[in-house]
């Protein structure tokens, strides 16, 4: 399977508690961090869920 790079490239203050949930389950804890997870539904769903706060690339 694929693998996706993805960086928090917003703020999480100020968000909705499960998007600041979301973020922190995949790993992302500050501007500019960004981590590699396998490419599944799940984790799709969790883009999409903060698809305004993250930028995601295909590894």
């Amino acid at each position: 399977m694929a693998k996706l790079q993805i960086t928090l490239k917003k703020s999480l203050i100020g968000r909705k508690d499960n998007h600041i949930a979301t973020a922190k389950a995949l790993g992302l804890k500050t501007i500019g961090k960004s981590v590699e997870k396998e490419d599944n539904p799940q984790i799709r769903g969790m883009i999409n869920t903060i698809s305004y706060l993250i930028e995601v690339k295909e590894v």
